[in-house]
């Protein structure tokens, strides 16, 4: 069996995770799916180690551990870009040079695999120039997919592409869409709960907890980002129900999503401190919004929502009994209207949060490129 060259980007605590993984993995692979890999560089946004015959795991593991410790790939002793030493986008232009070393050594084999763990927009490019050269690509950064429509389009134009774990982690919403689109069917609507750090904060709202002291949980039990306007912002999710509405063939940018973030944009102009502070002074609105629900029936949940108008995201109220309605916990749901599901929904449902499930979606799009490429390579 010929091996598959991987280029990993991304060092933070998904990269460190994923690479565990495949590592942990790699006779398991080989028994079940005939797939053979090595990682030849991992790149951080400041360096990159690069061996061509693979780097071996328990090196990669000993990299992990000074990673997590605070050391840089450049400070322990990384290769850094040649072309734009200490430049901003230095890690862009690291990544192209890696393209066309790793294309170089890779001749003959097959074609070697990118794998972006970043969160940085500026992959884009680059997961565009490993598909221009023959690689196959699998990213987790929501940024590209949810950046330009074009960028988009072109990304997704070869099936040596995927993205399953940009949206909803480990559930496989973005499969599932693509697949009903294989079996004829038009989705005419889903609505989901796309973020289970947000779900969190609902569920407690329902059962009569402050939202100033549910968001400060979250936050001590790292739920949330150290600022967590990243989350309650909503634009996190705005991006994975743009991403699958793209997936299913709806053409729209960010700007095209209504959004209507969960805490009133005027806090955004705080720094932390003092938007936690602020918080309090929602409380009140939040337990009257409960209350006005569930005297209807309903649970206030916030929510992503396409159907022929467009993409909407924020707070409303659904019936109790619904399927996102009687959703509790972290849990991510996504549930699809379509032609060949007109009056129960297709539901989907289960963990879209943790760095183990994540990094399992795409270590489940890189096999499924390799089996790909496998059987086209005969």
């Amino acid at each position: 069996m010929e091996s598959t060259s991987l280029v990993v980007l991304g060092a933070g605590k998904l990269g460190r995770v994923f690479v565990r993984q495949l590592g942990e993995s790699v006779d398991f692979h080989r028994r079940h799916h005939r797939a053979e890999y090595r990682i030849v560089a991992w790149a951080d946004s400041t360096a990159a180690f690069v061996n061509s015959k693979g780097l071996a795991f328990e090196a990669l593991s000993a990299i992990s551990a000074r990673k997590e410790a605070g050391a840089s790939f450049a400070e322990q002793g990384g290769d850094r870009s040649s072309s734009a030493p200490g430049a901003e986008d230095e890690a862009t232009a690291r990544a192209f040079e890696l393209l066309g070393e790793i294309g170089e050594l890779a001749k003959g084999g097959p074609p070697p695999l990118v794998i972006d763990l970043t969160s940085s927009a500026r992959t884009g490019a680059v997961l565009e120039g490993a598909l221009a050269r023959g690689f196959s690509a699998v990213t987790a950064n929501k940024l590209p997919v949810a950046g330009a429509q074009k960028l988009f389009d072109s990304l997704t134009s070869t099936p040596r592409f995927r993205y399953e774990a940009t949206v909803a982690s480990a559930v496989p919403v973005i499969e599932t869409c693509l697949g009903l689109l294989r079996n004829g069917d038009r989705v005419d609507a889903f609505t989901g709960a796309l973020s289970g750090t947000i779900g969190h904060l609902m569920t407690g709202l329902e059962d009569g907890k402050p939202f100033s002291k549910l968001v400060t949980t979250a936050m001590q039990r790292g739920y949330t980002e150290r600022d967590p306007r990243a989350d309650l912002g909503g634009e996190d999710v705005a991006r994975k129900a743009l991403i699958l509405a793209r997936t299913l063939g709806r053409k729209l940018e960010f700007a095209d999503v209504a959004l209507e973030p969960l805490v009133p944009t005027n806090l955004s102009l705080l720094d932390v401190e003092d938007f936690i502070a602020a918080l309090p002074g929602l409380d009140a609105n939040f337990a009257q919004r409960v209350a006005q629900a569930r005297a209807a029936g309903k649970a206030l949940r916030y929510a992503a929502a396409m159907d022929e108008g467009g993409v909407a995201v924020g707070p409303v109220a659904v019936p109790k009994g619904g399927a996102l309605g009687s959703l509790r916990g972290r849990d991510n749901l996504l549930a699809i209207s379509s032609k060949y599901y007109p009056d129960l929904p297709l539901v989907l449902q289960g963990s879209g949060d943790g760095i183990e499930a994540a990094a399992s979606a795409v270590q489940g799009d890189l096999i499924e490129l390799i089996l790909f490429e496998t059987y086209r390579r005969g």
